[in-house]
This record gives C-alpha cells, structure tokens and sequence, in this order.
C-alpha cells in the first residue's frame, strides 16, 4: 500500500500543462410528465440549470482540485460561451489559462436535458465545429503552448477532436516534450496512435482500444496482446485501457502487465469520468509515483467522479476517503481543525438529545490510568470531547524536554480510541475557554483532583451538569514513566 499523505504533499508541487478541446458543459434538470401535442416528444418541465467547466477544461479543474498547479491552453470562439468559459477558469486560482479565440469557430458548447426523477438523459444538444484549426490557427497555438513547457513537470494532451490537438500541433509539443525530459500522457481520440508517437502513456478506453487495433479487447489477455504492437507504433512507455466497471488494465513496454479492477460504486453519471482518470494520472506521474500507485489512485477517483451528477471534479479530501481504510479516516475525523467545527459538531450532538462529556489532560504517553478515566467517562455520556494541551502548553506546564510526543501525534493516539468521539488541541494552561464554549453536561477528571480545583467546575454545575472524578490506578503517571526511561537510558 502506498503513503497517501506523502503522494498528496507531493502532488502540490507540481505543475501540469494541459492541451486540449475546451467546451461549456450545461445540463438542464426537470421532470418529464407528458408528452407534446406538437410532435411526439418528451416536454420537459425546467427545474434548474447547471454550467460547468467541460472538456479538456474539465482535466484542468480536476488537476487544480487536487492541489497541483495547472497551466491550460485551449481555443474559444469569439462569443458568449467562450466569454463565460474565460471567466470561470479566471476563478480557478490554481489554473493559468491561455487561451486562443478563434472567429471562424463557436465555442463547443453542449446542453444535456436530464429527467431529475429518473438520473437519465434524454437529450444533447451541441454547438460545435469539429475541425482541424486553420494552419494560422494552428501556429498561434504552438506558439502559445512551446515556451510554457519549461514551467510544467508533466505535459497531457486532453483530445477531444475537436481541433486544437492537430497532428502538427502534437508532434511540436511532444517532440519538444522529450528534448527537455518532459513526459507526455495522451488522452487520445484518434484511432491512429501513430500521430501521438513519442508520448510516455496513452489512456484510451476499451473502444477506442479496440477500434485502433482492431482487436477484441474484451480480456486482460487479449489487451496486452494487441498493446504491444500499439506501442511500438505509438513509441510510447505504456497504454492504459479504461474499461468503466471493469476497472483499467496497463501495458508496460518493460515489466508486468497491471489490472486494478473498478470500485463498486453507484453510478450517478459517467459525464467527466475519463477527464479525472487523465488528470489524477498526470499529477501522480508527476511526482514520480510508480505505475501502480497512479492506477490505483485514478481508479479510486473514477468512484468519486462518477458517484456525483454532471461534470465532476475530485478533490483530495474526496479520494483520501475513498482510498484509506475507514478505520484511519474515522481516527483523523475526530480530530478538530477547523474553527466552528467543535460548535456545530456540539450543536448537531444536542439536537439529537446527546449527552456530551468532556475531559482534558496532556496525554503525553498513554498508560493504563488514562485510559481508565477515558472509558468511565466515555460510560458517563453519550459523546466524550478530549481537550488535549498543545506542545507549549505541555511545555509551560512540564518543563524542558517535554513533551515526549509532539501534539499531533498525541491527538492520532486518542482519536483511535473507541471511547474518544472528538479531540481538540487547545494552547491555553487550562481548558477553560474551551470549557466554556462547550459546556458538557459532565465534566470528567482523575480522582487526585477534588471539584473544587476542578477547572470549569462552575460553568458546568451552573448549566446543570455535573462534575465526575474517576479514581486513578496506582503506579502509572506519565511524568515516572519518563523518568524511568531516562534513568534507563542513562
């Protein structure tokens, strides 16, 4: 298994340069309930109408939704949708967007009308002129595109032939790709992979696969079969088949073929889906994550992109869930990093008619004797809230050398006992401010204090709480434990 965290750092370095078909992807949502009187054909009743990013546009925000940075270059017509197109990526502050007008074009512009019931589209409309951009067109776009690959550690190539990605437009982009030690992924459309030749990774799907080799594809057999002679005509590293359910298969010129099978997800729409598998692939190629590592990540994100409606992006808070185990997630969910996180967590507890309890200490090395006081008070209430002393406050409070453990690593401790629901890090000498904002219905603490030193003891009793001491076990305290491992060391 790979180092999630250590891929996610690194992800935000980065710098992808993203070529493609840019498009204004609308739906418009409503239910169907008759049928015209006019023609036979569905009357949909308008609800509500969505606009995204599309196209290669789409790979872009998803690159950006990931923390990595992205440089786009694409065509727009000189029109409204191309106007709209150039101020929703201006929003995206991690997208640098160049692009080129183009008045003998729209700007590629598609409606999907969507029964809201039922999830299912009914109709597209397009605005499109699917051609090669004029050779003048062509030359502005290379232009554009060749003094900004110094700048990107990764180059993918978004082909929707639509016609910003013409042969001659490819060929000067990898070809100076590979003079400075760029690698190169294509999301490619043609059928002839021969134009995309040079490029380290081609992502076709199963069809296009099939259509470009004239192959079954139907087998992990029968793709790695006809993926070698692909690759020698593409020259490229490798080919990846997306196959939807069946999850993606890679084709290495050198190593072991790789099959990652699918999520098992509900599927919402697939609108999208490929764009997210091409941008998750090039920001953890970027990094320098290994065949299988990129795979496993895209696949995870597909889940995540075809789970929501429309033109989906992922975001890494959305595909860590997907990847880690649920028992490393639920463990860092306890712990509160957001200011008004604890407040609206406390107010949802009490709407439900929860008991909430609180209790606080360093928790340097856990021992036995905390552990004791946190299941007698987790059994006090229906919610036990842990207020954890920040490093200086152990500091201030301990002395020179402590704590052992840094903060963070306390709170990971307590957040994956079961008997803690949330942790809160505070920088005071007591909790009382916290105390203060929570105001448990019981506050808990070991039996060497008495109530009255008890820090908050009023704010709770004068709300109707009560204070619990819980008797501590004999012969564990963090501070001997210390000294006894000093001693030893010494």
């Amino acid at each position: 298994m790979f180092d999630f965290e250590a891929l996610s750092a690194a992800i935000v370095r980065q710098t992808v340069l993203c070529v493609g078909d840019l498009m204004l992807d609308e739906f418009v949502y409503g239910e169907v309930s008759r049928i015209s009187p006019e023609a036979p054909a569905p009357v949909i009743a308008v609800q509500r109408t969505e606009t995204d990013v599309g196209g290669a546009g789409n790979v872009a925000r998803n690159i950006a939704s990931l923390g990595a940075r992205c440089i786009f270059v694409g065509l727009i017509g000189e029109d409204e949708a191309g106007g709209r197109l150039k101020a929703r990526l201006a929003q995206e502050s991690l997208i640098e967007s160049v692009l080129v007008p183009d008045s003998s074009r729209p700007t590629t512009r598609k409606v999907r009308f969507v029964s809201e019931h039922f999830s299912t589209h009914m109709l597209r409309a397009d605005w499109e002129k699917a051609q090669p951009a004029s050779a003048e067109i062509e030359q502005k776009l290379i232009d554009t595109i060749l003094p900004l690959l110094p700048r990107a550690d990764i180059v993918l190539l978004s082909d929707y032939a639509k016609g910003v990605l013409t042969a001659r437009v490819i060929r000067n982009v990898i070809d100076a790709a590979r003079k400075l030690g760029k690698p190169v992924i294509v999301d490619p459309k043609s059928t002839n992979f021969a134009i995309y030749r040079g490029a380290t990774l081609l992502t076709p799907n199963r069809k296009e696969f099939a259509e470009a080799t004239r192959s079954r594809a139907d087998s992990v057999d029968s793709i790695a079969e006809a993926a070698q002679d692909a690759m020698q005509l593409a020259d490229c590293e490798a080919i990846l088949v997306t196959q939807s359910e069946h999850g993606m298969t890679l084709v290495p010129r050198s190593g072991d073929v790789i099959h990652v099978p699918a999520h098992a997800v509900k599927v919402i729409d697939v609108s999208g889906a490929g764009d997210t598998v091409a941008a998750v692939l090039a920001v953890a190629l970027a990094t320098k994550a290994d065949w299988e590592t990129a795979l496993r990540v895209a696949t995870a994100a597909a889940a995540v992109a075809v789970s929501k409606k429309g033109t989906a992006s992922v975001s890494s808070a959305e595909l860590r869930r997907k990847i880690l185990p649920h028992a490393a997630r639920a463990a860092e969910e306890k712990i509160v990093a957001q200011k008004g996180d604890l407040e609206t967590q406390v107010a949802d507890w009490r709407e439900q008619g929860l008991r909430v309890g609180f209790t606080n200490g360093c928790f340097d090395i856990l021992h036995p004797g905390h552990v004791r006081v946190l299941t007698v008070a987790r059994g006090a209430c229906d919610r036990l809230i842990v207020g954890l002393n920040s490093d200086a406050s152990v500091k201030r409070l301990k002395g020179e050398g402590r704590p052992v453990q840094d903060e963070r690593a306390r709170a990971e401790v307590l957040a994956s006992l079961e008997a803690v629901d949330l942790v809160v890090i505070f920088e005071q000498d007591t909790p009382i401010d916290l105390i203060t904002r929570i105001v448990p219905s019981v506050l808990v603490k070991g039996g060497d204090y008495t109530r009255e030193k008890v820090v908050g003891h009023e704010i709770v009793e004068a709300n109707g709480g009560e204070v619990l001491l819980v008797d501590v076990l004999p012969g564990f305290s963090t501070t001997s434990l210390v000294d006894r491992a000093r001693r030893d060391k010494a």
